[in-house]
């Protein structure tokens, strides 16, 4: 840092400070794809870090949380992380990958930076046959010295274990080869190197597996390491919550939902509450989402959410209906994928 840095500088609320660089970060991100020292990772099956950067490029969008939790928390720990997908990289290992990244840290490759990689859970897994085709996309052109890549022995469970070496077996090591004679990408401006693809065999695998990749580049001691996360046929489901309960039924009130605007990633409705038969004092409308939207604001109503159930009461100002008489509330909410509407109960306080 420039001498000049030992002025006086007004302070900038931490918050701030680290909503600013990310929006920087993001900017590069998106606008040049392929900084100077970009190289790669796994792309199929693909590693989790770039698997969470592609599928989250909105990674503010709180849908995340339910869809996605184990992107979602390494996007809370360090979004940079995500971003970075083909910088996982340690320097003049001297073929020594089990000093330098220690068990339990083999997918964030031992760099503080990646550790919520380590984390067991839920990852996105895809599932594949026991004989199936890894790829690799290397940015920067580099060849390799070697690929090494393992699978885990039967009987890991990477959602509750971290990984270890001697989890794994190695089921081929592809020996050192140039970055010429392999396919590109030349339509796509994130993935603009090569393709590396090899044939892997896992006899004797079911259900979930990490599937763990050792990268030397061909130009100098510098190593990549990713995990990525499949399912091979048969073997345990993975564990589900249960379904949300659905709302109660209409008990002195009806409700009906209508979006009233919607945009990529974002929605507003409203909701409209009409009393029964009787004048009505109070009236609570319950929201069942099916796919698994948000909802973030709300007026005219005092809004909670449980998961996927939304729960929505009346003001002091709109509970007193009389029979047959209505009012209304708006939501806005996030929504990725689909944005049907909520299954809708209403029970009123007579």
């Amino acid at each position: 840092m420039s001498s000049s840095a030992r002025a006086r500088r007004p302070s900038v609320p931490r918050p701030l400070a680290v909503a600013a660089t990310a929006l920087l970060m993001l900017t590069v991100f998106l606008v040049d794809p392929q900084p100077a020292e970009a190289h790669g990772s796994a792309v199929d099956p693909a590693s989790r870090h770039y698997g969470c950067a592609t599928r989250w490029v909105d990674w503010l969008n709180p849908v995340m949380r339910t869809q996605d939790p184990m992107c979602w928390q390494a996007y809370q720990a360090n979004p940079a992380a995500m971003w970075t997908w083909n910088g996982l990289i340690q320097d003049n290992v001297h073929d020594d990958h089990r000093a330098r990244v220690p068990d339990g840290q083999l997918c964030g490759g031992g760099d503080a930076t990646y550790s919520a990689l380590d984390n067991p859970g839920l990852w996105r897994a895809q599932a594949v046959p026991n004989t199936f085709t890894w790829t690799m996309h290397d940015q920067a052109r580099h060849g390799a010295a070697y690929i090494r890549i393992y699978v885990t022995r039967q009987g890991f469970d990477p959602v509750t274990q971290r990984l270890r070496w001697s989890d794994l077996e190695l089921v081929r090591d592809t020996g050192p080869f140039p970055d010429t004679g392999w396919p590109t990408r030349p339509d796509d401006p994130l993935l603009n190197g090569v393709d590396y693809s090899f044939q892997v065999s896992a006899p004797g695998r079911t259900g979930r597996h990490i599937v763990y990749a050792v990268w030397r580049a061909g130009h100098a001691d510098q190593n990549y390491y990713m995990c990525s996360d499949v399912r091979f046929p048969g073997g345990t489901p993975d564990p589900t919550t249960p379904p949300p309960s659905p709302p109660p039924g209409n008990d002195g009130c009806t409700a009906t939902y209508a979006v009233t605007s919607q945009w990529n990633g974002g929605f507003q409705a409203e909701v409209k509450v009409t009393a029964g038969s009787a004048a009505i004092r109070g009236w609570t409308v319950s929201m069942v989402f099916p796919d698994g939207q948000t909802v973030g604001q709300s007026w005219n109503a005092s809004v909670s959410s449980n998961g996927s159930t939304v729960t929505a009461g009346n003001t002091t100002q709109n509970g007193n209906l009389a029979a047959g008489a209505s009012t209304t509330f708006g939501v806005l909410g996030a929504w990725l994928g689909a944005n049907r509407a909520p299954s809708l109960g209403c029970v009123a306080t007579r």
